[in-house]
């Protein structure tokens, strides 16, 4: 048994087949250990629910100022956010990123480039507030954890954190720091995204019964390029079989069924295709004795997971990037009354005409979401994957200098990223049942709706 799967806190169905089959002592034995290594025996733990940003107009440092973390550098600016340290191994990229900071009329950050661990040199620091991590992926979770432990508030990029283990220790982190841990999940923000929660919340779709999300994205060029991305993200492609980046899909869709917040993630099921298409990229791209040609690549080219929540609905989440496909996260929800569906952006509703035809968004245009209405202009104008970061990141900034609780908290931030190892899990076991573990230690069940879905 591997230390994911050590980390699950109930086990998955396949091991109850086995208890069932006669293997009661020995399994018996397993989901005791599984328990305790998630810390379902830590009862007295405090919650992170509801808890609102220490009011102040926050002190910014950024971790990772690459391709990413500069567009969100842009965007933060653009938002008038305070930005006073800025670490990266590169330094010139740190260099460059202190220099839109000077143009956009601040004091010149401090900068902290001497080496991979320089980050901990800053967080050191008592003149910051807020820490934004713009890093590889294996290095979300230490990071966030060494920032709260330095007493800041921090958010990550996508997709969180990695591993089980990881999940559990961010939310064991911002309990007893109190200091809040969320995931930069752009998608949340997002013009359609937040127009159809705001219908969702409406009552316009009904009862809602299943949702589908999806990062489909033809990577193939960027994972085997010899800068940015390319330098890492391939090396995922050898690690893992499962969906490596659920949350641009899944987010939005966890949102409208309101995920944490009345119901809850139950078991996933997860199956993946065969894996070709890195293969054949670096087959017709790369030239003979390029040292990639040896890398053994184990992620499906199509990962397909199904969802099931405590209230029965369900959720299918895909993953695709290294074959020819448009841009694609399909954002659909359904229910009683009605359905949605983006790429391209259309809605039926029970009733609406005789043919059966979808309608456009725009149709439903009263329902754009208060924050697209005040700033969509400036985001549009902006950019960042067509307004999304700057309206996630303004709204964020909006937060801590009002003291509200984070729309996205440590919660949801292990619990859409916990996906990524459960799905690992499933699919190595044949496409088992697993169950997830309950970071909130039930307390889903009394939770306030997010305020991004019911905000005026």
């Amino acid at each position: 048994m591997n230390s994911d799967e050590k980390s699950l806190g109930l086990g998955s169905w396949s091991r109850r087949r086995f208890v069932q089959m006669g293997a009661a002592s020995a399994v018996g034995l397993s989901v005791m250990n599984l328990a305790h290594a998630s810390g379902e025996d830590s009862i007295t733990r405090g919650t992170m629910i509801d808890i609102p940003f220490d009011k102040r107009s926050p002190r910014i440092a950024f971790i990772g100022t690459g391709k990413r973390g500069t567009s969100l550098l842009e965007n933060l600016l653009a938002a008038d956010g305070q930005v006073v340290a800025l670490c990266d191994v590169v330094p010139e990229h740190a260099q460059h990123a202190a220099s839109l900071v000077v143009a956009a009329g601040q004091a010149k950050p401090q900068l902290y480039t001497d080496g991979p661990y320089a980050f901990e040199a800053m967080l050191s620091m008592n003149d910051i507030d807020l820490v934004l991590v713009a890093t590889p992926w294996s290095w979300h979770a230490e990071m966030a954890v060494a920032a709260m432990k330095h007493g800041k508030d921090v958010c990550i990029e996508v997709p969180g954190v990695v591993t089980l283990d990881e999940c559990w220790e961010i939310v064991k982190t911002s309990e007893q720091t109190r200091k809040h841990c969320m995931m930069l999940e752009n998608c949340c923000y997002g013009y359609n995204e937040t127009l159809i929660l705001r219908m969702v919340h409406d009552g316009k779709f009904g009862e809602l019964l299943y949702g589908e999300g999806a990062y489909l994205h033809d990577l193939r060029e960027e994972l085997f390029s010899d800068n940015g991305e390319g330098l890492w993200r391939r090396a995922e492609h050898t690690k893992r079989d499962g969906n490596l980046y659920p949350s641009h899909g899944l987010g939005p869709v966890a949102n409208y069924m309101d995920m944490q917040r009345g119901d809850r993630f139950d078991y996933i099921v997860s199956m993946s295709s065969p894996q070709r298409g890195l293969d054949q990229y670096r087959k017709e791209h790369l030239h003979a004795g390029d040292p990639r040609l040896e890398e053994r690549y184990v992620t499906g080219d199509m990962n397909t997971s199904l969802i099931k929540t405590a209230k029965g609905l369900t959720i299918t989440v895909k993953h695709a990037v290294s074959t020819p496909h448009p841009y694609d996260r399909i954002n659909l929800i359904a229910g009683t009354k009605g359905i949605f569906q983006d790429y391209p952006p259309r809605i039926y509703l029970d009733g609406q005409n005789k043919d059966e035809s979808y309608m456009p968004i725009d149709t439903w245009k009263q329902y754009a979401h208060p924050l697209w209405q005040k700033e969509g202009q400036l985001a549009a104008k902006i950019g960042g994957h067509g307004g999304m970061d700057y309206i996630m990141l303004y709204r964020l900034l909006q937060c801590v200098r009002e003291g509200l609780p984070p729309d996205m908290d440590v919660y949801d931030a292990a619990s859409w990223s916990v996906i990524g190892p459960l799905s690992v899990s499933s699919v190595s076991r044949g496409s088992a049942p697993i169950e997830f573990p309950d970071f909130t230690q039930s307390k889903w069940m009394q939770r306030n709706i997010s305020a991004i879905a019911t905000q005026a």
